[in-house]
């Protein structure tokens, strides 16, 4: 293959390598050496890939992880334009302004059902097992030019604008790749069966309106927990859903674990892990309080997860 998945994973840890050094000379970051440090190791796992022993990607992702915790990110003053530039370049342009954003799913189609099977002699034009995901990061790198032709910026600018939204997230930045880690290693170690032996031996699991309840509300509380839907989902079906619901009750699976993540979206709405929706948006937007889209989604959260257990208790043998 000409374009592979590997070749964007390089680019990623080329521009947070660039972030790294605009931090380590942002002056007015007091943690300045700490945040280089930071994004450089998240750089390194980037770069070097496959290469890295697996133990020392363990090791850099709890460096990492203690670096955050212990305060050493924080935002510096990167060197952008100033809002009242910002709001003449967003008054010229319009709805101009959109067209990056539109080109990143246009550019990702094209390239995942077009040029999948596209050869240049003998070798595929992208990766056709990864199409999707090579598409995706064409088009990011297309729109960032687009965005600079439109805007007659730089492709410096660009960097400073992307370390400004960066210190803005701050180590959320880090938080989906983090949790998707948590996730495979509840399912190496066990977890779902550890679940499955608490509740059956815990709870009365001999009512059905008991086993949907806690299969439900299980789905909400992990994903809270990890901030991933899909991560909840083998722990909660493996521990309560396959045993207990299918196997006891003789639910319909189809019905179960569409239902099951409906509730897992429940707890997406209510924490801080699903940094994607409920933190970017608050940073982005420059919101007083980062917590405020999550607490504008609880009330709709919760009377939605009480739906879905009386969904699923009424649905589950359909």
């Amino acid at each position: 293959m000409m374009l592979r998945l590997e070749h964007f994973y390089y680019v990623v840890g080329a521009i947070l390598a660039i972030v790294a050094w605009m931090s380590l000379t942002d002056r007015s970051n007091p943690r300045r050496y700490t945040t280089a440090l930071f994004w450089g190791l998240y750089a390194a796992v980037y770069l070097l890939g496959d290469a890295m022993p697996a133990a020392l990607a363990g090791a850099i992702v709890v460096a990492m992880a203690l670096l955050a915790g212990c305060g050493g990110v924080r935002s510096g003053t990167p060197d952008v334009l100033p809002d009242d530039a910002r709001r003449a370049s967003a008054h010229r342009l319009g709805h101009k302004l959109f067209l990056p954003a539109l080109a990143i799913p246009l550019v990702t189609v094209v390239a995942s059902t077009l040029l999948k099977d596209v050869k240049v002699g003998e070798l595929f034009l992208i990766d056709p097992a990864q199409a999707t995901l090579v598409g995706l990061g064409c088009a990011s790198i297309i729109a960032a030019a687009l965005a600079c032709r439109l805007t007659h910026s730089t492709p410096l600018r660009a960097m400073r604008e992307h370390r400004r939204l960066v210190d803005a997230l701050g180590w959320a930045f880090f938080l989906p790749h983090l949790l998707a880690i948590l996730g495979l290693l509840f399912t190496q170690v066990g977890v779902g069966k550890a679940v499955a032996y608490v509740a059956t031996s815990y709870i009365p699991m001999d009512s059905r309106l008991v086993a949907v309840t806690v299969y439900c509300v299980g789905m909400a509380l992990f994903t809270i927990v990890m901030g991933n839907g899909f991560a909840a989902f083998p722990v909660m079906t493996g521990g309560v859903g396959i045993p207990v619901l299918v196997g006891v009750f003789h639910a319909n699976p189809a019905v179960m674990a569409a239902i099951g993540m409906f509730s897992a979206y429940c707890g997406t709405l209510m924490t801080p892990m699903a940094a994607n929706f409920n933190i970017v948006p608050a940073a982005l937007l420059e919101l007083p309080d980062k917590h405020a889209v999550i607490k504008a989604q609880v009330p709709t959260a919760l009377p939605l997860l009480g739906v879905n257990i009386l969904l699923l208790y009424f649905l589950m043998n359909r």
